[in-house]
C-alpha cells in the first residue's frame, strides 16, 4: 500500500472523531484529545471562541494498561487544529453554532505530515421532558486533509443527531455539583469514512451509533489552560469499527 494508506483515519480526523480506543480488523489505536479554548468575545447572547485542541495517538496501547501502571512509551501521532467558533442564542431554548478550523498533524512513525481543514454548523435545542433538561443536537460538518509529502487528500462529511438527557440527580465533589447524564447519537457519512489498517482490508463506514454517559459539572474543573465541563465514557459502533470513547467535553 502507499504511504498515505498506512495512516489510520482517526490520525488526521482525531479532533472530529473524538478521544477513544479505535479497533478495526483486529488493530487497536488509542487517541486522546485535550480540549483547549479561549473566549475572544462574549455577551449574554453571542460568543466568539478560539479553539486549539491537541490530539495525540498511541499505538499498541489501551487504557486497560493504566491500572497496571503501564503508560505509552511514545506518542505515535500528533494533531493541532486551531479554529474559530461563533455561537449565538437565537431564543431562550435554541443556540446556533458555526466553526472553521485549519490545522496540522504528523505521524511520527513514518514522518507523514498533513494539513487538516474542517467547517460545520450546529443547532442545539433545549426542550422539556419532566425534570431531565434534554438537549437535542443536530450537526453537519466537513473535514479533510492533504499530505505535505505527495499532496494526497481525503475528505468526509457527516450529519449527526442526538439527545443528551439528564437524571435530575445531583451530588457534590469538592464544592462542584455533578449530574450524571446519558446520551444517544447517530452519525451518517455522506461519503464513506475509510479506516485503514496496515495488515488487513480497509473498513468503510457509512453510519454509526453511539451511547454513553457523562458527568456534567456545575462549573469547569481542571487547570489554568485545560478546563472540562463534562467527563464520561461512550461506545460507538458501525460497519466493523468499534470505538470506546473517553469524553472530556459536551459529548454530541
Amino acid at each position: 500500500k502507499a504511504e498515505t494508506e498506512v495512516d489510520y483515519s482517526h490520525y488526521a480526523f482525531a479532533n472530529y472523531l473524538g478521544s477513544g480506543i479505535y479497533r478495526t480488523s483486529g488493530q487497536n489505536a488509542t487517541v486522546a484529545n485535550i480540549p483547549l479554548s479561549f473566549d475572544l468575545q462574549r455577551s449574554d447572547t453571542e460568543s466568539l471562541v478560539l479553539n486549539t485542541p491537541v490530539s495525540m495517538g498511541f499505538f499498541n496501547f489501551t487504557w486497560s494498561d493504566l491500572p497496571d501502571g503501564d503508560f505509552p512509551s511514545s506518542v505515535g501521532t500528533l494533531a493541532i487544529t486551531p479554529g474559530i467558533e461563533y455561537r449565538v442564542k437565537t431564543s431562550d431554548t435554541h443556540e446556533f453554532q458555526t466553526y472553521a478550523d485549519l490545522g496540522f498533524g504528523t505521524n511520527f512513525t513514518n514522518s507523514n505530515d498533513v494539513m487538516i481543514y474542517s467547517a460545520g454548523m450546529s443547532s442545539l435545542l433545549d426542550f422539556e421532558l419532566g425534570d431531565t433538561s434534554p438537549i437535542w443536537v443536530n450537526r453537519v460538518f466537513f473535514a479533510g486533509y492533504t499530505t505535505l509529502n505527495d499532496n494526497s487528500s481525503e475528505t468526509y462529511s457527516a450529519l449527526q443527531s442526538g439527545v443528551d438527557i439528564g437524571t435530575n440527580y445531583y451530588f457534590q465533589v469538592k464544592g462542584v455539583e455533578v449530574e450524571p447524564r446519558f446520551f444517544v447519537a447517530g452519525y451518517w457519512y455522506f461519503d464513506r469514512l475509510k479506516f485503514t489498517t496496515p495488515f488487513e482490508d480497509d473498513v468503510l463506514v457509512a453510519n454509526s451509533y453511539e451511547v454513553g454517559m457523562t458527568f456534567a459539572f456545575s462549573k469547569p474543573v481542571g487547570w489554568d489552560l485545560i478546563n472540562i465541563e463534562r467527563f464520561g465514557l461512550s461506545y460507538r459502533a458501525g460497519d466493523g469499527v468499534e470505538v470506546w470513547r473517553l469524553i472530556f467535553e459536551f459529548p454530541i
